[in-house]
């Protein structure tokens, strides 16, 4: 922290196994060779409550004891109003403060936030009644036989997966094995399951049902490539922006193929079996674009805190082909230079950090000071989320008594990426000491 060029910061709170509010505080550095570490800071533990001045007094006196906010390119928070609330929460409180730097939305957050606008909880619902039906905590002897019936049909998958609403990519798993076994699921409620099934059993023959359920298979399949490309630690804003955009354009070809006229569901697999099954049934298209046209306004509404970067992004990602005039004056001169030397010309197959990594700092120092601010920067809360799942088993209900100084010291350890020399630290234990 002391000697890195740059720094932001990452936050979530979160409640582990002893209802205690446990607030990460986690640090993308960046030195002046391009070295980036992504590390945890601190670990706070609020006892009280968790209001947006708790928490901005927190992160301020952990960041304070590092040197202040003077390297602070960027802050990502969950979006949560004690974190955003520009007037009482860390956000607002941080710019009253005098920190005057990008505040941003864990883009995770927002790319769910959007996903939720599609209404199909009628299918959901279903989905999840029959899964535990034929699986649920007090079912094992239907479970078992639900395995033997999938096998003995040769179906395409040997079970269900249960749906989990807290786990990001649950959803789409758990609807591609319902949709693909729809056949079988109603023979064996039929004939294997006591009590009225009748109703969930109607419903899985209704092919207005099976469209719906066919539609959120497919999109729900794309969202989740989407989720798992902005998963990870290690990436920069421009990396995740991309991602980003690249599903927007998705949506904009998805549009086109949910035309009546010229429909080509070729990235909608579920909706083209359906279609295949059902001759006639191209009405609904029409429908499901209007869902997808919902969807593709709710991604150009959210992301605004990213949008606003968007030329310091490009910049980043190409920056022999952005365009000087519309770049800030005091970064114009250099990158002249830049667009014009040939030796960098040559090394267009460079990107990102390797090739802002070439430029000399005596010559382009104004234009490194930018990359480096712009490569220290988290785009989402990523770290934070992976990291309370591995606070979950350090203090679980067997080690619900740990300190709060031990679980922060437990937890640096676990979330660490810097090698840890055992061999070492024994051997410096164990030499004898000598006295004077």
């Amino acid at each position: 922290m002391h000697d890195c060029k740059y720094f932001s910061l990452a936050l979530d709170e979160s409640t582990d196994v002893m209802d205690v509010s446990q607030l990460l505080i986690f640090a993308r550095t960046i030195d002046s060779t391009f070295e980036v570490h992504e590390e945890l800071l601190k670990l706070v533990s609020l006892h009280g409550t968790t209001k947006g001045t708790d928490i901005f007094n927190a992160v301020n006196t952990v960041v304070n004891g590092y040197g202040g906010f003077d390297k602070l390119s960027t802050v990502v928070t969950d979006g949560a109003p004690a974190m955003q609330g520009r007037h009482r929460g860390f956000a607002g409180l941080l710019r009253q403060s005098g920190v005057n730097c990008p505040l941003l939305h864990c883009i995770i957050h927002q790319e769910a936030l959007c996903a939720k606008t599609l209404n199909f909880s009628h299918v959901m619902d279903l989905v999840t009644k029959v899964t535990n039906l034929i699986r649920g905590g007090n079912r094992s002897l239907c479970h078992r036989r639900f395995l033997a019936f999938l096998d003995e049909v040769d179906a395409e998958y040997g079970d269900l997966q249960m749906h989990t609403e807290i786990r990001w990519m649950s959803r789409g798993k758990c609807l591609q094995r319902f949709f693909a076994l729809r056949s079988e699921i109603p023979v064996f409620l039929e004939n294997s399951v006591s009590g009225d099934t009748s109703a969930y059993c109607e419903k899985l023959k209704d092919t207005q049902f099976l469209w719906d359920m066919a539609f959120l298979t497919d999109i729900s399949s794309h969202l989740n490539h989407l989720n798992r490309l902005l998963q990870g630690r290690d990436q920069t804003v421009c990396d995740l922006y991309a991602h980003m955009t690249a599903f927007q354009r998705k949506l904009d070809l998805f549009i086109t193929g949910f035309s009546p006229l010229h429909a080509n569901l070729v990235h909608f697999p579920a909706c083209e079996e359906m279609r295949k099954e059902n001759p006639g049934s191209e009405k609904l298209l029409q429908k499901y674009r209007a869902d997808i046209e919902k969807l593709q306004e709710q991604f150009s509404d959210r992301f605004q805190d990213f949008h606003v970067m968007q030329p310091r992004i490009a910049l980043f990602t190409d920056p022999l082909s952005a365009a000087i005039s519309e770049q800030p004056s005091e970064l114009q001169l250099e990158l002249c230079e830049l667009q014009s030397d040939p030796f960098f010309q040559a090394k267009r197959n460079e990107s990102g950090i390797s090739f802002w990594r070439l430029l000399p700092e005596a010559r382009f120092p104004l234009l490194r000071d930018f990359a480096l601010s712009m490569a220290s920067m988290f785009g989402s809360t990523y770290i934070c989320e992976s990291s309370f799942s591995t606070m979950k088993h350090i203090k679980s209900k067997e080690r619900n008594r740990l300190t709060d100084e031990t679980l922060f010291h437990l937890l640096r350890i676990g979330c660490t990426k810097i090698g840890i020399d055992i061999q070492s630290i024994v051997h410096q234990q164990a030499k004898p000491q000598v006295s004077h």
